[in-house]
């Protein structure tokens, strides 16, 4: 039986998602909350879901510019065809580590298909115990190069994000990335696959951190996954590169 633990996906708020407010724009909130209700739909029932519903959609506090975004989703009811998926979505300060719940739903996922999905049993209260740091995106039609699979540059970037958002989980200083060594793509990964960062902590410093990334791919309807990449970030404090720099 599978566990049904959270999913979690984890985003920076950066000018360019934000509204006129310079908060997070409540689509794009929208949208990484359905991604991760079709995630933990698809590894609950390893099956392929559309969105059929939201119910009670509620934007509780604005996420700011800057903030670590962290949409976290478990499956909570069990139908037929349909999984009903709680979904949150919190706002991190950086620096301070102060975390605000700021929105959630009800997503109503409904597998497609023939023949009909068998869903395991529902076990309540599942908790997750993995200490390890994963994050989980969606990738989409969009994400991807000529060769139809996700864009190498995409690839390095969501690891620099993983890798920034471990450090200064770790770290609790303004940092940015300054070095990245051993970075490797070894296989592509396909629309449709569930893209997974791991992110490490290597070491740390009164300045900055370094960070290995795994990058690994996971197919929704096997729950097989297979590493994709990885590399190694140092993430620098930004008053360190700016006495440096002077």
């Amino acid at each position: 039986m599978p566990a049904n633990l959270p999913v979690r996906l984890f985003d920076i708020v950066t000018p360019g998602s934000t509204n006129h407010h310079g908060t997070l724009f409540g689509g794009i909130g929208l949208a990484h909350m359905d991604k991760v209700a079709f995630i933990a739909a698809a590894r609950f029932g390893r099956a392929d879901f559309v969105t059929a519903s939201c119910e009670r959609i509620d934007f509780a506090a604005p996420c700011r510019l800057g903030d670590i975004v962290t949409v976290e989703g478990q499956v909570a009811r069990r139908g037929r065809r349909s999984l009903g998926v709680e979904v949150r979505l919190l706002a991190e300060a950086p620096l301070t580590g102060e975390i605000r719940h700021c929105g959630g739903g009800l997503f109503s996922m409904v597998a497609i298909g023939e023949p009909a999905p068998v869903f395991p049993e529902l076990v309540e209260g599942a908790a997750d115990t993995e200490e390890e740091l994963r994050m989980v995106d969606l990738v989409l039609p969009g994400l991807t190069g000529q060769g139809g699979r996700m864009a190498a540059g995409r690839s390095i970037d969501a690891m620099a994000r993983a890798a920034w958002i471990a450090a200064t989980r770790a770290t609790r200083q303004e940092l940015q990335v300054a070095e990245s060594r051993d970075v490797v793509l070894e296989q592509p990964i396909a629309p449709g696959e569930v893209m997974e960062l791991v992110p490490r902590i290597e070491g740390t410093t009164a300045d900055g951190a370094w960070v290995g990334v795994e990058l690994r791919a996971e197919d929704v309807l096997t729950g097989v996954q297979r590493r994709c990449g990885g590399g190694r970030f140092r993430l620098a404090a930004v008053s360190a590169l700016a006495a440096v720099a002077a």
